[in-house]
């Protein structure tokens, strides 16, 4: 389990093709040293696991699963990428839940600044608008975010200087593929509401609960 809350942005320094997968090698400063054999790592929002570790590099594998429904078959020497070590069980908590589970793959719209943010508008994935509210928690390539504002085919996130400084969410290069994961309890919410049309809708449970505030 992992907050979403990016320690480090590492870089692909090598990637070696096995059959049907691939074998990153990523250099870091502070996140490879912590590493032990075995442990899972987030890159960009993917829980990957390490299986070496030589100094401040490591290397872990990739299969053929992951590939297809993340960013990682854009990857390339040189490649930026957010890295977060699992939340520990004695850790104060921040960003929200992710699993390291991504749920689509997407592109940016624009990116506009606002004063001393920016705001990026998202393509909204094909059947995950259902999870998502506004003022939710949303992890796009492992950074917890806030959803500003949203429509049926887009949404917007607002990223503060601290965000823009320590991730990569702001490379034009990466902006074709992001990897999304959308926040845990939306999917459980959705799925126990699913055959009950009785139930009010997501929005509606939202809005109750900010007017009992």
């Amino acid at each position: 389990m992992f907050t979403g809350l990016v320690e480090e942005i590492g870089t692909i320094t090598r990637i070696e093709r096995v059959p049907h997968g691939s074998l990153l090698r990523i250099a870091t400063s502070a996140v490879a040293p912590s590493l032990a054999i075995g442990d899972s790592v987030a890159v960009d929002g993917v829980c990957l696991t390490a299986v070496e570790i030589d100094g401040t590099d490591f290397a872990t594998e990739v299969s053929p699963e992951t590939i297809a429904r993340t960013n990682q078959s854009f990857y390339e020497e040189g490649t930026r990428v957010n890295l977060e070590r699992p939340l520990a069980a004695n850790a104060r908590f921040g960003g929200h839940f992710v699993q390291g589970h991504v749920d689509a793959v997407t592109r940016q719209r624009f990116q506009r600044e606002e004063g001393d943010f920016v705001r990026i508008r998202f393509e909204m994935p094909v059947g995950l608008e259902r999870y998502l509210v506004p003022k939710g928690s949303i992890a796009i390539n492992g950074v917890s975010l806030t959803i500003a504002d949203l429509d049926e085919d887009w949404f917007d996130v607002q990223l503060v200087p601290h965000t823009l400084e320590h991730t990569n969410l702001v490379s034009d290069k990466r902006a074709e593929a992001m990897n999304v994961e959308v926040d845990i309890l939306g999917k459980y919410v959705a799925r126990m509401l699913e055959g009950h049309p009785q139930v009010p809708a997501v929005e509606s449970i939202v809005a109750i609960a900010g007017d009992e505030k």
